[in-house]
């Protein structure tokens, strides 16, 4: 089987790296450029109109949207228990991705890029503040669903490298983590696995050759 994941530097494509890693599955990276849009490439475009990352391309079939991808990576490698084996809490983790997803990135954009959601004169001061609240909630919801718990279940699942993106993205635009304590601890923790000193080292890799390349 032939294992492709299309990736970026800082995007939430490290979160099929991580969990590919943690299941040791045989996989080979295409890192893009979003500085310079390599993901509004012709070539990129062709494979996936979206312009997005993370693609997966397995046996030449394209996969996008970071649920579904984290799902394809648990079914077809279950040894590494990425997902609870009770079917309740597989649901419960898959409602974990699509939140991650739809309920907390959609705000790490609007920090990132305020114009893309409001081109209002001066709007964009208002747009993070927003942004930033809405985070604050989502961070609270989080800290209490982490309370006594090293994981979001009784073990590593993806869900946990999903939003470990989401803690690392927030503390890059500045917003302090240090009021959510469980979020804070489990970042740490995350940043202790294997897997993800792995996706860092990698990700310096990409980052010092496009920097090279520039």
């Amino acid at each position: 089987m032939e294992i492709i994941l299309y990736y970026a530097p800082i995007t939430c494509s490290l979160a099929p790296y991580i969990t590919l890693t943690e299941a040791n599955a045989d996989f080979e990276v295409r890192p893009l450029d979003m500085r310079t849009r390599q993901t509004r490439s012709v070539e990129y475009m062709k494979i996936n109109p979206k312009h997005k990352v993370p693609l997966l391309i397995v046996d030449g079939q394209t996969l996008t949207e970071s649920t579904a991808i984290q799902m394809w990576i648990a079914r077809n490698f279950p040894d590494a228990k990425l997902l609870p084996s009770d079917p309740w809490q597989e649901l419960q983790a898959i409602s974990l991705h699509s939140w991650c997803s739809a309920g907390i990135h959609p705000y790490l954009s609007r920090i990132n890029s305020p114009p893309k959601v409001c081109d209002v004169p001066d709007a964009s001061e208002s747009v993070v503040r927003l942004a930033k609240e809405n985070l604050s909630e989502a961070f609270g919801i989080a800290d209490n669903m982490l309370a006594g718990r090293e994981y979001f279940f009784d073990h590593f699942t993806s869900p946990d490298a999903h939003f470990f993106w989401c803690c690392r993205r927030a503390t890059q635009f500045g917003f302090d983590l240090s009021e959510f304590k469980n979020c804070s601890a489990h970042f740490e923790r995350m940043l202790g696995r294997a897997s993800v000193q792995k996706l860092l080292t990698y990700e310096k890799e990409v980052l010092d050759a496009f920097a090279a390349a520039a």
